[in-house]
């Protein structure tokens, strides 16, 4: 059985969540191997609808074992509010196994990602304020608290005066904010230590085994492929790996494990937060797409910019994460639309770019060049064959397929688990 990694080919929101319960139970383990809870999965299961931030989406489905692997950076509180709320509503959350190796996320890291936005005035990037960012630059500048320095409390305390050390002249001096001090922090983290016990681990091993015995493990990335912070449109990134090459790193497994790369790709394109977005609309059809597809981030709410598909990224994505399948969600939303427009290439100063320019500069000012293909008015809604949408759907699909990279094995259309029609097995 295969080992699939699956990702976000656009900025998010895509519908990761969606894709992840379509596998469902054929799944024995669902991994998160990137992010924090800067990111969100909404996930519709008959009339209840769940939003996951941290944890892995794979935990709503019975049997499976939800891993948070050591790419992710964890916020304690919030992990523990999402996991009382889960259980508060019947779900089984005693499977959840937690990276040894996972950084924390600390009251500093969210004080300081607050205020370092705010100071960057005009030129600010659209973080969450959720402490992101300088955890993983804590990690990178190796002063970062890990999991397992829970169950230490000398290292621990040696670690967080390490790292206050400096943060606190930066809060005083820089910032005009106040000091932070060692106990609060280290009495906070050590109120956590008798219920992480349990579910802390070494999940590299733990997958690596669970392969060995073929069974099938699901690696869901957080954010997508533009947000990546080596690949993505930066700086208007997030802090890690999002690409499917950080699943690998981010999980502790060989590369040679994985077998399928599933992207997920919007029939239409949303971004949050600051940065170039080439097909973004500012018209009534931008309008058109944030109420009918309910744009509003899963995490902060905040309203979602909306364009046309781009295909450009299509491939990009494609061609970056090596994608064996793409799962095209809300095509439901595209329902009335008589000429749908899709960006086929770019134009920056009279030149024309078939793929992402790959000048900054250059695809902030693209303009998208478009065509246009015929719409439906037909609900598609209960489509559950391909041959059950209506025959300009269908073509506009096999159009998206062409001009992305890859083919499109399932198809969204609509919020419901099972609204969504299947062309190829995705794990086969």
């Amino acid at each position: 059985m295969p080992a699939a990694v699956l990702i976000g080919a656009q900025w998010g929101d895509e519908g990761k969540g969606k894709a992840t319960d379509l596998l469902g139970s054929r799944l024995d383990y669902v991994v998160k191997f990137n992010g924090g809870n800067n990111a969100g999965h909404t996930v519709v299961i008959g009339e209840e609808k769940y939003a996951l931030h941290l944890l892995p989406s794979g935990i709503l489905t019975p049997g499976v074992t939800p891993v948070i692997a050591n790419g992710v950076v964890v916020d304690i509180e919030v992990l523990f509010e999402e996991l009382e709320g889960l259980e508060s509503r019947g779900v089984d959350v005693s499977k959840l196994r937690i990276s040894a190796n996972a950084h924390l996320i600390t009251q500093y890291h969210r004080t300081l990602d607050k205020v370092t936005e705010r100071f960057l005035g005009k030129r600010q990037i659209g973080t969450t304020g959720r402490g992101i960012g300088p955890a993983y630059a804590d990690k990178i500048n190796r002063v970062g608290i890990r999991m397992q320095d829970l169950f230490d409390e000398n290292i621990l305390r040696q670690k967080v005066e390490g790292a206050l050390d400096q943060k606190n002249h930066l809060l005083l001096k820089v910032y005009n904010r106040r000091a932070i001090g060692v106990d609060e922090v280290v009495d906070d983290l050590l109120s956590y230590v008798d219920r992480l016990r349990p579910m802390v681990t070494d999940t590299s091993l733990l997958l690596h085994q669970a392969l060995e015995r073929g069974e099938t493990v699901l690696f869901e990335g957080g954010q997508a492929t533009m947000l990546d912070v080596d690949h993505g449109t930066y700086p208007f990134v997030t802090s890690s790996n999002a690409t499917s090459g950080g699943a690998v790193t981010g999980s502790g497994i060989a590369p040679n494990r994985i077998d399928r790369v599933i992207a997920v790709v919007k029939a239409y394109t949303t971004r949050v937060g600051a940065g170039p977005f080439p097909t973004e609309l500012f018209d009534e059809w931008g309008d058109f797409l944030t109420e009918q597809g309910h744009e509003f981030g899963t995490t902060t709410g905040r309203k979602r910019r909306t364009g046309w598909y781009d295909a450009p990224i299509a491939r990009y994505a494609a061609r970056i994460n090596g994608v064996t399948d793409f799962v095209l969600t809300k095509l439901d939303v595209l329902t009335g639309i008589e000429r749908i427009p899709v960006a086929v290439a770019y134009e920056v100063d009279g030149e024309r770019f078939d793929e992402i320019p790959v000048s900054q500069s250059d695809f902030h000012h693209a303009k998208p060049i478009y065509e246009e293909f015929p719409g439906w008015s037909e609900d598609i809604s209960g489509a559950r064959e391909f041959d059950d949408l209506p025959p300009n759907a269908k073509s506009y699909v096999r159009e998206l397929e062409a001009m992305s990279g890859s083919r499109i094995s399932a198809i969204g259309v609509g919020p419901g688990r099972d609204e969504i029609v299947t062309l190829h097995d995705l794990l086969v």
